[in-house]
């Protein structure tokens, strides 16, 4: 057998190995190829740029501007007394809207100055602040603030405070939207209203009444300087006044804003050296400041019937009643039975008071219990007490319509008993008792008290009232400024159950109450008990009737 053999020449020649080829060094790929790359990064970062901002474009379109939350809507009742103080508020919220045409614009530059230097002139955003709470949102990092006064104002009526950083990049967009579809006045008095200030007060309006006991309009510079700093740091600040560590730091905050005020020409030089630090009300508020719980029910329902409305409706609905109180008499009133201590175990003492205008029937002066959060039950208006020889100097003549059936009354309420004796002041001319003078809203009167009066004794029988009858506990004339002031009761020695002072004239009737109970046999019940012999009822309620009397005066 042939063997043939394979002709080498004739055999196909293998491709050379790549590891047998030499490698291009990686340095010099990339330095032959430089152009063609950072042409491909370029486009790529465009392109992602491109995205972006089509993105942002696209987001900002479909932003809606959201309605604010219901708190910031919702506006508290306030109560002041027939000076304009003060005197609380009614409302889930400590909140009043104010038109910015009421802020004075020194106050308004005073929030900018402390709050957002640039915000006349921004875009409603802050990119450094934005820059800065991303990479903090990105790292865990501390929270971080500077935001503009208008992300402050969506970040607080418009959106929830959670600090995630897609909230904070919707903050920006609806900030910046906001920007350009409202005015920089609309979106200053929107924040002004909503900022919380501390004390509870959210609002410019709340914060002036709870800090210095006045109307946003009647703010001095030095006032409205401190109000702007508080905002930084609400919850610390609030203490001012009654803390000297916060009110010193508070004062150098103060002090910082004026001076950006001044250097920017918010004030003149004059302005600011006269700018004063305020005086600030007391903080947390006082033992009296409970009291007047007392005065406020009586006055919201008297409100809430005068306009038709419930007083739920009232509480929520911003409205500011004017009463007819006197605070200053009414917290004297509290200082003064303060020091009324009961005797023996078990037993509870009680104080009314009550001050009316006579032949107006404006309730002055209204004490209806010591302690409103364990008693909200009010004596002056509501309490039966028994009278006694109190109501003999009426019983003798005929008095008509809403006193016809006084003088056969044994316990009447002592807002009841001082109304007749306002009568006998008035010359026989009885008055409705009330306790709202004017009712606003929006800086519209809503409502207007007129007195409602009624002859029910004629004058000379009334004047013969006034004299009351002389000797026995019943009627001891007591020496006092006011033309007539008289104490009366019911028991005598040591067995007495209640003491009355009656003190009036043209000008006031006053009578002042005490008696005491203590728990009954049954569950939740109580029964009359032995007024203390020492120190003698007469002589509480004497003293007390004078000194509120030479208060008065």
């Amino acid at each position: 057998m042939t063997v043939l053999k394979s002709d080498p020449a004739s055999e196909p020649k293998k491709a050379p190995s790549p590891m047998s080829s030499r490698r291009i060094p990686l340095r010099t790929r990339l330095r032959r190829n430089r152009g063609r790359i950072g042409r491909r990064l370029l486009a790529a970062l465009l392109l992602v740029l491109a995205l972006l901002c089509g993105a942002v474009v696209v987001a900002y379109q479909l932003t809606v501007i959201p309605k604010p939350h219901p708190e910031t809507v919702v506006q508290s009742t306030v109560f002041l007394d027939e000076k304009g103080s003060y005197l609380g508020r009614r409302g889930p919220v400590d909140r009043q809207d104010v038109p910015l045409s009421r802020v004075p614009r020194y106050v308004q530059d005073a929030v900018i100055a402390a709050e957002n230097r640039s915000f006349r002139s921004d875009s409603g955003v802050s990119p450094k602040a934005v820059v800065r709470a991303v990479a903090a949102a990105l790292t865990g990092g501390e929270r971080q603030g500077g935001s503009t006064i208008t992300q402050q104002y969506v970040k607080n009526a418009l959106l929830s405070p959670q600090q995630t950083l897609s909230r904070k990049a919707r903050e920006a967009l609806i900030a910046v939207k906001l920007d350009r579809t409202r005015s920089k006045d609309q979106i200053l008095a929107g924040y002004l209203n909503t900022v919380y200030f501390g004390r509870g007060a959210a609002g410019i309006q709340s914060a002036a009444r709870n800090y210095f006991d006045v109307d946003t309009q009647d703010l001095t510079v030095g006032q409205g300087a401190a109000l702007a700093a508080i905002i930084n740091l609400p919850s610390y600040y609030e203490k001012a006044g009654s803390d000297p560590k916060v009110t010193a730091t508070l004062q150098n905050r103060w002090t910082w804003v004026l001076d950006a005020m001044a250097a920017s020409g918010d004030i003149t030089a004059k302005q600011r050296a006269e700018a004063r630090f305020p005086a600030f009300r007391f903080y947390p508020p006082g033992a009296t400041e409970g009291q007047r719980q007392y005065l406020i029910d009586v006055a919201a329902k008297e409100a809430a019937d005068r306009l038709g409305i419930t007083e739920d409706q009232l509480a929520r609905g911003g409205y500011t009643v004017r009463t007819t109180f006197d605070l200053s008499l009414q917290d004297s009133a509290a200082a003064l039975v303060k020091g009324h201590k009961a005797a023996g175990k078990g037993v509870r003492l009680h104080t009314a008071i009550v001050g009316i205008k006579p032949g107006d029937g404006a309730v002055r002066v209204l004490y209806g219990g010591s302690d409103y959060a364990r008693q909200p039950f009010n004596d002056a208006v509501s309490g039966a007490v028994e009278a006694g020889e109190a109501l003999e100097p009426l019983a003798k003549y005929p008095f008509t319509g809403p006193l016809a059936k006084l003088p056969k009354t044994a316990a009447p309420t002592p807002l009841k008993l001082t109304s007749a004796y306002a009568t006998v002041a008035a010359d026989g001319m009885y008055a409705v008792p009330y306790t709202v003078t004017r009712i606003t809203r929006d800086g519209r009167t809503v409502y207007s008290a007129h007195p409602d009066r009624e002859r029910v004794l004629a004058g000379e029988e009334a004047r013969a009232v006034a004299a009351p009858v002389p000797g026995g506990f019943a009627a001891t004339p007591v020496a006092g400024p006011a033309a007539n002031l008289f104490t009366a009761g019911a028991g005598g020695g040591i067995t007495r159950r209640t003491v009355w002072t009656v003190a009036y004239d043209d000008r006031l009737a006053l009578t002042v109450s005490l008696f005491a109970d203590k728990p009954g046999k049954k569950k939740n019940t109580t029964v009359p008990a032995q007024l203390p012999t020492s120190p003698a009822p007469t002589e509480v309620t004497e003293q007390t009737a004078s000194q509120l009397w030479e208060r008065l005066m």
